[in-house]
């Protein structure tokens, strides 16, 4: 049976303006040592009542882990939970049977739903890897498991967008359960390149790597952007360029 969608938590409509940014440092953080980690929103010990979450868009952990270390067998049920790695390469296990190293350009995707177990370590003895896991909430509860990973021509194809994640899995993109695209662009310095929102009417742009302008916001690497009834959102990489991710949420 369909499960009741859950309420969005963390920043309601009252709660910032059409263009909200959350700065890079303004974050939590947490040095463990065999991991360095930011989150974006209230996680594990970081916790801000202001910053829960934004609408289904839960996670956004921005991680260094340190070479041969990583997170051992842990359990996650009835999340869409994606993970891009900007450099390095993280190795995957799982209950499914699932396993391989996610590299730069790899999206890797994992419905959670009734639950499944998975392990994720740096694939690298002398190298860290560095990367962002998100996590989305879904839009069903209770759904079978599953795992996908598919490889991005993000690098090769630079300065337009590419649809990593959807509903429906159109454009050759992994299909997750939630009413959320995903897409990633690597921008030219100085190049522009734009999203407009139709049935939607927010999104949320991350920047993983430079720094970029988005519908007039000035944006470092690790800085998120809010975007609420907006039109568009036009993105315009910095002098060194930029790497970026942007949701477009229901």
């Amino acid at each position: 049976m369909l499960a009741q969608r859950k309420q969005p938590r963390g920043l309601k409509d009252e709660d910032f303006p059409m263009l909200s940014i959350r700065r890079s440092g303004e974050r939590g953080h947490a040095n463990h040592g065999w991991l360095d980690t930011f989150h974006t929103f209230s996680f594990n010990t970081y916790y801000d009542p202001k910053f829960m979450g934004f609408r289904a868009l839960r996670v956004i952990n921005e991680d260094r882990i340190a070479p041969g270390q990583g997170f051992g067998t842990h359990s996650h049920r009835d999340m869409e939970i994606v993970t891009y790695v900007l450099d390095g390469g993280l190795a995957h296990k799982d209950s499914l049977g699932s396993g391989g190293v996610i590299r730069p350009g790899e999206l890797q995707h994992m419905s959670a739903g009734s639950g499944i177990r998975h392990s994720e370590f740096n694939a690298s003895q002398t190298d860290p890897v560095h990367l962002l896991q998100i996590w989305v909430e879904p839009s069903e509860d209770g759904i079978s498991p599953s795992y996908g990973q598919k490889d991005f021509p993000i690098a090769e194809q630079p300065d337009r967008l590419h649809l990593l994640a959807s509903p429906d899995g159109r454009d050759a993109s992994l299909k997750w359960v939630t009413d959320a695209d995903l897409y990633a662009v690597r921008l030219s310095p100085g190049t522009t390149a734009a999203h407009g929102f139709s049935t939607r009417k927010y999104g949320w742009v991350q920047v993983a790597r430079g720094t970029a302008t988005v519908n007039g916001q000035a944006l470092a690497q690790g800085d998120g952007l809010a975007i609420g009834e907006e039109a568009a959102a036009t993105l315009t990489a910095g002098p060194d360029g930029a790497e970026v991710l942007l949701f477009d949420l229901a």
